[in-house]
């Protein structure tokens, strides 16, 4: 309806303009054509008077009664075609006039008709980059509330980009309540392990303890069985409960530090961090665990390049990548690191087997354990440091090497 009324708007605008034109042209053309005749009729009462001085009498009279009556007069006889003499011969200085008038009236009607398609176009240009400047708005989150102007066709437009806005900062908020409730849960789920872990960890250190206070013969009348007199708890359970319980704790510890995440109750701070600095104590950190497993991290100094990020959370994140390259029996790590313009990147690989072709698309997912994952695992390592590192204005992706060994791609970029 609205695209119709614009149409019939246009249509009459164009029609007025046309018409304005045209009479302005006939009026400034009757106005050309009426001095033209006086002119004419002056000279040829001129040169008759020049001839015939007698006869202003006549000629006075003659004008009179045509003044007065203002009428066309009708001559007895066509005089001057019979001597030859067209209308064109008196007036083709008039009609070049009137061309002129006509293409004048014509390419000013062109010309208003452009202009009003210009303007029509300005208008939908602007209405065009006004709703470009709200979704703009909507996506750096400082859109206000969106005011119509007016009854065209973008009305419709404008009334539904409203309504989806709505709609997306509902959901939005819903969004982001249930992830708050989600840490929430998590959190709450991790402080409850907290407590049984606790107790079953006091009682076990209680049991090594009254295992180590027996006699000794007590302890070699028990070696072939591994276990203690009296029914008591076998030796080798009590290690295999300390192993869950060191498992458990680790898995708490992440949880919680999960939840905060989601929670954003962790401040990322953002400091100005040398990568060499950030990798040789990130490497130091790990020093019995690569001692243990005879890994060696090589770490070149190429130079001081600073990245702005939180030293203490993005050298967790690198640990956990690091140590991921360990367990799965790589026997030397190598780093290196670079910056242009648009990122600093760091890379951090191994010379072990690689990752397994199906376990690429699943690597960063949370409690997500690997074919080759080593033993003891929970699969919440990786899924944390890509949560540092995105929040920190970064990325990290994990391939296979060309010539072999996994490869961790940090990048974090430059901030406008």
């Amino acid at each position: 309806m609205n695209g119709s009324k614009n149409r019939f708007v246009t249509t009459v605008l164009v029609l007025s303009v046309s018409l304005i034109v045209s009479s302005v042209s006939i009026m400034l053309a009757s106005c050309y054509f009426s001095r033209l005749q006086f002119g004419l009729l002056n000279a040829i009462c001129c040169e008759w008077l020049k001839q015939e001085p007698e006869a202003e009498k006549i000629i006075t009279g003659m004008l009179k009664e045509y003044t007065q009556k203002n009428t066309k007069p009708a001559a007895d006889t066509d005089f001057l075609s019979n001597l030859g003499y067209r209308a064109s011969d008196f007036s083709e200085s008039a009609h070049r006039t009137v061309a002129l008038f006509a293409a004048a009236g014509f390419i000013t009607g062109v010309l208003l008709f452009l202009f009003a398609i210009h303007c029509q176009n300005r208008i939908k240009a602007l209405r065009i980059r006004a709703l470009t400047d709200y979704l703009e708005q909507v996506n750096t989150g400082r859109a206000a509330i969106l005011s119509s102007t007016g009854e065209d066709d973008f009305s419709r437009l404008e009334d539904e980009l409203y309504k989806t806005v709505t709609f997306l900062y509902q959901t939005k908020d819903a969004a982001v309540q249930a992830k708050n409730g989600f840490a929430e849960n998590l959190s709450n789920i991790a402080h409850q392990l907290k407590t049984p872990i606790t107790a079953i960890y006091l009682s076990v250190q209680t049991m090594k303890q009254h295992i180590a206070a027996r006699p000794a013969g007590e302890h070699a009348g028990c070696a072939e069985n591994n276990a203690e007199p009296n029914g008591n708890v076998p030796k080798y359970h009590l290690r295999q409960v300390e192993k869950q319980l060191l498992r458990l704790t680790r898995l708490e510890e992440a949880l919680l530090t999960l939840s905060r995440i989601d929670a954003g109750t962790i401040p990322l701070r953002k400091n100005e961090t040398d990568v060499f600095t950030l990798l040789v104590l990130a490497a130091d950190n790990l020093y019995e665990l690569s001692a243990d497993s005879e890994t060696s991290v090589e770490i070149p100094e190429l130079g001081e390049m600073m990245i702005t990020a939180d030293p203490d959370w993005t050298m967790e994140a690198v640990i956990n990548l690091m140590k991921n390259c360990m367990e799965h029996g790589s026997r030397i790590i190598r780093c290196s690191y670079a910056q242009n313009p648009l990122y600093t990147e760091i890379l951090i690989w191994d010379d072990g087997d690689g990752f397994a072709k199906e376990d690429l698309p699943h690597l960063f997912e949370r409690f997500y354990r690997g074919k080759n994952a080593a033993e003891g695992g929970i699969g919440i390592g990786l899924a944390l440091s890509k949560e540092i590192i995105e929040r920190q204005n970064g990325t990290i992706r994990a391939k296979n090497k060309p010539e072999g060994g996994a490869l961790f791609e940090i990048r974090f970029y430059t901030s406008s």
